[in-house]
């Protein structure tokens, strides 16, 4: 597909860098001239926990672990869950025949600590009980550092963490809302962008911290953000502003947002779950599948080709207000996340945004690959891990 871009002339859509070819497997990271590597990559979710065993950057496999609100219901908190998640971690290595021991390194999704620099983070006791105490809150994703921290302990391998959601380099001009009491906070998906920002570096044939990109996160929140050599000095907090996505609302007129707050109709409660799980695509076409909402448009559903113009539209608006962040500096424009599949809904903002920069399209978020990448950079020795102190 070709996106036209300032220079002029089509650019093409973004293939990924092929992988390497599969080589010996050494169990364990030996440094300079290391034939292999093996990294164990764990995920969870509110209600499962994804892991992958990586030989490089090449995938081995992939497992989803599903757990019931059954198995659930007697943790009172969250982070309750690890030993019970462990368990179900080494059942599966079991199952494949797979020894934990093989493994380098062990590498988590960040949770919500205090707000932090990106990069890999060395997975000490320090971060695993700030993550067992949830800082920012109680999320599935601070069981990330835990797991792979008392695994790691196990077998004597370092645990990381990377990009995690509390990712906040914005420059202090950034954080001014208008009013002191409410400041602009950044949170936003930042393994993801970071992942394809560095991506589309090496496409370019440059290091991460030598380009100018702007990226957006489509999913069921939109993120977008400026990444000035290699840092992502702002964002839109999905959940607070932005445009409108599949389920949240993004920014709403403020004046008649506090009215409905006000009008007796809704709880606190009630109000934020309409803003963050009931606007968006869903408020006004009842479904949080795009795919049905497309489906409807292409059977000449009016309100539904609306819509979806509007989604597009207000994510274009958002990026090309990015693009001044960087003072029109912008090397590419990247789309991802999982509505960066739909060619509609990419095609509609290319449409807006392509005489600002090329556009690659990079669809879906691949989680697992990008923690993955992390912990290797660190184990390559092409970064240094960082360590968290709140």
């Amino acid at each position: 597909m070709g996106i036209g871009g300032r220079n002029g002339g089509p650019q093409t859509r973004y293939n990924p860098i092929p992988l390497p070819a599969r080589r010996p497997v050494s169990s364990k990271f030996e440094g300079e001239g290391a034939k292999s590597i093996l990294i164990l990559a764990v995920n969870p979710g509110s209600t499962s926990t994804k892991i992958a065993a990586y030989q490089d950057e090449l995938c081995l496999w992939k497992e989803v672990i599903e757990h019931s609100a059954q198995e659930l219901q007697p943790f009172a908190r969250i982070s309750d869950q690890s030993s019970y998640r462990i368990e179900k971690i080494q059942e599966v290595l079991r199952e494949k025949g797979q020894k934990l021991e093989v493994f380098a390194a062990i590498v988590g999704r960040g949770g919500l600590l205090k707000p932090l620099p990106g990069g890999t983070y060395l997975v000490d006791e320090y971060l695993a009980a700030q993550c067992q105490n949830a800082p920012g809150g109680e999320h599935a994703s601070n069981l990330g550092a835990i797991i792979a921290f008392h695994l790691g302990q196990r077998i004597k391998a370092p645990a990381y963490i990377v990009d995690p959601v509390a990712v906040d380099e914005m420059e202090a001009v950034a954080r001014l809302s208008g009013l002191p009491e409410l400041p602009r906070l950044s949170q936003g998906h930042a393994l993801n962008m970071k992942a394809v920002a560095r991506k589309v570096a090496r496409q370019l044939g440059k290091a991460y911290h030598e380009v100018n990109l702007v990226v957006a996160h489509l999913g069921s929140g939109i993120s977008v953000t400026p990444h000035r050599r290699g840092l992502m000095i702002d964002v839109n907090n999905a959940n607070m502003e932005g445009p409108f996505s599949v389920e949240r609302c993004g920014t709403l007129p403020a004046a008649l947002l506090v009215k409905l707050c006000y009008s007796g109709r809704y709880s606190e409660t009630e109000m934020l779950k309409k803003i963050l799980k009931e606007g968006g695509l869903y408020a006004y076409l009842g479904t949080k599948d795009a795919r049905e909402a497309e489906r409807r448009m292409q059977e000449g559903d009016a309100r539904a080709k609306l819509v979806l113009e509007a989604l597009a539209y207000q994510a274009a608006k958002e990026i090309g207000a990015m693009t001044t962040v960087l003072l029109g500096e912008v090397d590419r424009i990247i789309l991802t996340g999982g509505l960066a599949h739909s060619e509609f809904i990419t095609g509609e903002i290319c449409r807006r945004v392509s005489f600002l920069a090329p556009v690659e399209i990079i669809p879906g978020e691949e989680e697992m690959e990008s923690l993955v990448l992390g912990a290797l950079r660190v184990l390559r020795k092409e970064e240094e891990a960082l360590v968290y102190r709140a």
